[in-house]
């Protein structure tokens, strides 16, 4: 397999009660406070979770946003060059939405749309 899918957001106005909304519906549970871009969500709003199925299988994911935040749901897929890949994707007919941006942690992150719109993710592990 090419790069993985290895988290994904949900985006929003009020993170706080998206959170609890999804909590509720899914039996989610989130940790604030972590690191996260400024571009993605406000500091201290981001609700990071770990969903882990009976097999194992896990996909991380979180929450996060504000009140000056569009919003929207995205994956992100593992690069080992979030630049390199930005300019790819441009290259082939993307366009570059965000990035690369690196939280406090030393995760890189940048976003695209692809030639029909759609939000993409993209991520560099520390």
């Amino acid at each position: 397999m090419g790069n993985p899918v290895i988290h994904f957001e949900i985006i929003g106005k009020d993170p706080e009660r998206l959170r609890d909304y999804l909590g509720d519906l899914f039996g989610w549970q989130f940790e604030t406070g972590g690191p996260v871009a400024p571009s993605v969500s406000e500091a201290g709003r981001y609700g990071f979770m770990d969903a882990t199925d009976e097999t194992g299988q896990r996909i991380p994911g979180g929450i996060g946003g504000g009140p000056g935040f569009d919003s929207h749901v995205v994956f992100y897929v593992k690069v080992p060059d979030v630049e390199a890949a930005l300019r790819r994707a441009e290259s082939l007919g993307g366009r570059r939405v965000m990035g690369p941006e690196r939280n406090a942690a030393g995760l890189v992150v940048g976003h695209l749309t692809d030639p029909e719109g759609n939000l993409i993710g993209l991520a560099a592990l520390p």
